[in-house]
């Protein structure tokens, strides 16, 4: 934290030159090394990374992502030509789950035959989409009265408006409907918790106890871990908007340096470690390196710095007591660069602790092992393995 730690400690500080000549591969940009020309996907009119993102969200194969965008681009044009041909009596358009079919809803019957002969799939309907574009405006400006309401859209594959009530609030929004003057039949209720902003957490960023600030370590289920000095056990964190974020659960210090964050409901905790440039490091576990390995660590105050481990199982005095069990290194840091991530690669090694110097004429810097923190609080690791089963639902 801010105001502890990085009280000179008497050790001797490591050469400038030993940091600076370590780079730092695993942040080449957004999410790690781009893939070369002979490995990245290649899929006319599209970039390879949309389309490793497309694969790897979508579940799809090169050769169906190809498919899908290719039925879009054609989709694009055939709705464009539609919307136009058919008017008032346009209403609306829809992929299949599986991006291989486009529906066209008409309010016509006799206008089926021109939807058929574009090679899309017509739906003949009640309503065109101008109509119930028209019903929800006056939801709009009825906003005042939606009590116990999230929210309300157009739903063109039902031909209809979908009003999202708040559980065991059905009735409230059909309350709602009446008042804005739109018939039952046009609206579908459906229930759903109250929609709220979220977060992204990543290693290396700050958060906030009160007016000391620290960095994140790593994300593990549930939350992240982070320094042990700081904060308590039961102290509130929040984020850089000054939104609560999540409560310390376990703490250990002096002694041991190491804590445990649960984040709440608003706040996604990701598997990887910013360098405050654009780019990320992921992790993909936390395989413990040997003395003279190259590792680079991330802090809010510093961003990140690299240099070599020197020495494991450090015992280090602290003015506020012993901690031992540290890994010492060549890594400069500067006060609020506390709790942040040290990884090499992409394994997670451990958190910031403290140290002497800083980053403008060097120093040494000790870190509390990661594996440690996990084991001792039975918390699992968020990793790019893991990371959709155990942790990447919102």
């Amino acid at each position: 934290m801010d105001r502890r730690k990085w009280t000179a400690l008497g050790v001797v500080v490591a050469a400038v030159g030993a940091a600076a000549a370590v780079t730092l591969p695993s942040f080449a940009g957004e999410g790690g090394t781009a893939p070369s020309a002979s490995t990245a996907p290649t899929v006319p009119g599209a970039d390879p990374e949309l389309v490793e993102a497309m694969g790897r969200d979508l579940g799809l194969n090169q050769s169906q992502v190809a498919a899908r965008l290719k039925t879009e681009r054609w989709a694009g044009g055939v709705v464009e030509q539609l919307r136009t041909e058919l008017g008032t009596d346009y209403g609306g358009s829809w992929l299949s789950a599986d991006g291989g079919q486009l529906n066209v809803a008409v309010a016509d019957p006799a206008e089926a035959a021109r939807v058929r002969a574009t090679g899309a799939v017509p739906k003949v309907v009640e309503r065109g989409v101008g109509q119930l574009d028209a019903l929800k405006t006056r939801m709009d400006r009825n906003a005042a009265h939606a009590q116990q309401v999230s929210g309300w859209y157009v739903d063109v594959a039902s031909n209809s408006l979908v009003v999202l009530a708040q559980p065991g609030a059905e009735a409230a929004g059909w309350r709602f409907v009446a008042r804005a003057g739109v018939a039952r039949q046009a609206v579908r209720m459906a229930t759903e918790e109250q929609p709220r902003l979220f977060a992204d957490v990543r290693g290396g960023e700050p958060f906030f106890v009160g007016a000391g600030r620290c960095s994140v370590g790593f994300a593990v289920v549930g939350g992240y871990v982070t320094a042990g000095h700081c904060g308590r056990v039961g102290a509130r964190t929040s984020g850089p908007d000054g939104e609560l974020q999540g409560v310390f659960r376990s703490s250990s210090f002096p002694g041991d340096d190491w804590a445990f964050v649960q984040v709440n409901s608003n706040t996604r905790v990701l598997p990887e470690v910013t360098d405050f440039r654009g780019g990320i490091a992921r992790v993909a576990g936390s395989r413990e390196v040997a003395v003279g390995s190259s590792i680079c660590r991330s802090g809010s105050t510093t961003g990140v710095r690299c240099g070599t481990v020197q020495a494991r199982n450090a015992t280090v005095r602290y003015p506020e007591g012993l901690v031992s069990g540290l890994v010492r290194t060549s890594v400069c840091a500067e006060p609020g660069d506390s709790g942040g991530s040290w990884i090499s690669g992409n394994q997670a090694q451990g958190v910031t602790s403290g140290g002497s110097g800083d980053c403008v004429r060097g120093g040494t810097t000790f870190y509390q092992p990661v594996n440690e923190i996990l084991q001792r609080n039975n918390l699992t690791l968020l990793t790019t393995q893991n990371f959709r089963t155990l942790g990447g639902r919102r």
